[in-house]
């Protein structure tokens, strides 16, 4: 569960031939690629911009990358104390939104699954199918209940060996943070997009709507799947999790880097792909990955009882069918195609 599908969403722009011009900022970071498209009537300095826009991205690597030793995140999983620790308000944050998911799917979606995560392969991006005595070893050092927030920047593990993996909620934290650091700015009408996930503000200089093109989640295609015609109106993200980009194929079984955390195990359901639409990029990232662990009959009750706007796709040989939550049919602020 820990991975994260890495889905590509074609933002398509029109061109405009007046001001205000269409500025863009692009790069690599965090092992993928982002794309930043805004526009204003003030006057904006385009360096200092981007210059914001690096120094985000490297206080987020320092602060939750899994792969650096000194990250703060990493140093919090390689203590073994079980007082309370200074991790900082982002982590904390993440921690805060995280539980509330972790205890409404009743424990699929959880950020210490990193154990099992590894155990599987993943990291290291090399199949190992463990025997059910290793998984359940594994389990007992997993559970979100483990982990207790002091306050807003403190945590504490009630077990000492407990770890923490918020790649699940770090890119739509990313995007989070340099929405907000564009509004601060005072620019109010922009799309930024990290590795396919993404949020819209306003709209395009002509006056048009942003376009999102989901893609088909099957791992032999780059097709569009639906196109989504965003608010003009309100800030809106699109975030979406799949089975179908880091995952093995092994003795005629499919393993998804999706994992349940009740179980230890991968995913064995035909939900191939959730897309979430959600005002804060970081709930919206959370509910894609959870509601694609869950599978199409428990995730589609769940998100209609908390009203998240989803669409759920599932592989039926070699047919996509496509299922909407109610709040999604019922919301007039989007156009799906």
């Amino acid at each position: 569960m820990c991975g994260r599908s890495l889905l590509l969403l074609c933002v398509f722009l029109s061109a405009c031939s007046s001001e205000p011009k269409l500025q863009k900022i692009e790069g690599f970071a965090q092992g993928t690629t982002y794309h930043i498209s805004y526009w204003t009537t003030g006057q904006v300095d385009t360096k200092a911009i981007e210059a914001t826009v690096g120094a985000i991205f490297e206080n987020i690597d320092k602060t939750l990358s899994n792969y650096r030793p000194d990250s703060r995140i990493e140093q919090f999983n390689a203590s073994t104390s079980t007082t309370s620790q200074e991790v900082g308000p982002e982590i904390v944050s993440l921690v805060r939104v995280s539980r509330n998911v972790y205890e409404l799917s009743h424990g699929c979606f959880d950020l210490t699954i990193k154990p099992l995560f590894d155990l599987w392969g993943f990291k290291a991006d090399k199949l190992n199918i463990p025997d059910q005595a290793t998984i359940d070893e594994q389990l007992t050092q997993v559970g979100m209940n483990k982990i207790e927030v002091v306050d807003d920047t403190h945590l504490l593990k009630t077990l000492p060996n407990v770890r923490v993996d918020v790649s699940a909620v770090a890119q739509g934290f990313s995007v989070g943070q340099i929405s907000d650091a564009l509004e601060q700015q005072g620019i109010k009408n922009y799309m930024v997009e990290i590795g396919g996930e993404l949020k819209t503000n306003g709209h395009k200089p002509d006056g048009q709507a942003w376009r999102i093109a989901v893609e088909k989640p099957l791992p032999a295609e780059r097709s569009i799947h639906k196109i989504i015609t965003m608010p003009k109106d309100v800030p809106m993200s699109v975030m979406t999790s799949g089975t179908y980009r880091h995952y093995f194929d092994a003795n005629g079984q499919h393993y998804s880097h999706i994992l349940d955390a009740r179980t230890g195990r991968p995913v064995t359901h035909n939900l191939v792909g959730v897309t979430v639409l959600h005002e804060n990029p970081t709930i919206a990232d959370a509910w894609s990955t959870t509601l694609l662990c869950l599978g199409q009959q428990d995730g589609m009750k769940l998100a209609n009882s908390e009203k998240i706007n989803a669409i759920f796709i599932r592989q039926q040989d070699s047919e996509l069918l496509e299922t909407q939550s109610e709040s999604l049919r019922l919301t007039n602020n989007l156009s799906i195609q």
